[in-house]
């Protein structure tokens, strides 16, 4: 394969091959692997059986309303955004963090930073969404919440985890070593989505909760499943901490691997 390119202009195939190199640096994560297929049924079981069948009060800030919901089902839609937190973020962290010496000597041979830009996003957003939707079918086998309940459902977790892959690849080109990026990922999320439940958090249906990442999906992902609403500028706000991750760690990897003169 021909990496280097005449100046100003990318070489036929390049963002295809860039692609098929993100996409293989994502999913070569044997442990994120298994973090997806065992974690996340396993996940939904305990945290279930932890939760109960006690009714909750939820404030729907789309509508205003109080609802009363199940709290077990409830429990199950955090349970889900918890789960797609910690592995979209620590699947995309390790991807971009191990791969980011070779995206700098592919700029270095002759590829266009835009182009490994656009092919790391495409990545990104192809490996989280697939990692929602198997996580949304899962939750069907605790919880059947409707056609619409569902889709909603998928929506928010989508949504999800396009924000945490979004800052699985801030911090992949961000922090110096693992720990530290493993230590963001998995406490930002554990803190964002425990906070979001009224079960262990008495706060939960206080407007502080808006400045969260988690805010925009868990209302979505509530408003669709019990209130039949569908609070579309809430998952417009979720999209919106996506973007800004993204925009973040997009710029910070421009920066790193651009061509310095010799």
């Amino acid at each position: 394969m021909t990496l280097a390119a005449p100046r100003g202009r990318p070489a036929p195939g390049q963002f295809a091959a860039a692609l098929r190199f993100s996409l293989l640096g994502q999913t070569r994560n044997r442990m994120a692997t298994l973090l997806l297929v065992l974690f996340v049924p396993l996940w939904y079981l305990v945290m279930e059986e932890m939760a109960g069948r006690e009714p909750l009060d939820y404030r729907l800030f789309a509508t205003g309303r109080v609802l009363t919901v199940d709290g077990g089902r409830l429990t199950l839609l955090s349970a889900g955004l918890n789960a797609l937190t910690m592995i979209c973020g620590f699947a995309v962290f390790d991807a971009v963090r191990r791969t980011l010496a070779f995206d700098r000597r592919l700029v270095h041979a002759g590829y266009r930073q835009s182009v490994l830009i656009g092919a790391k996003t495409l990545s990104v957003a192809v490996v989280t969404c697939a990692v929602a939707c198997y996580a949304a079918l899962v939750l069907l086998a605790f919880w059947r919440p409707g056609p619409a309940g569902w889709a909603a459902v998928l929506a928010g977790f989508a949504v999800m985890a396009l924000t945490y892959g979004a800052l699985g690849l801030l911090l992949g080109v961000l922090v110096r070593n693992d720990l530290e990026g493993f230590f963001l990922v998995i406490m930002g999320g554990l803190m964002d989505t425990f906070l979001q439940n009224p079960l262990g958090n008495p706060l939960a249906n206080k407007p502080l909760l808006r400045w969260f990442p988690s805010f925009g999906p868990m209302q979505f992902a509530t408003g669709g499943a019990f209130g039949g609403t569908a609070a579309w500028r809430y998952l417009a706000l979720g999209l919106a901490w996506a973007a800004g991750f993204a925009a973040c760690g997009l710029l910070i990897f421009r920066f790193r691997t651009r061509r310095r003169a010799r």
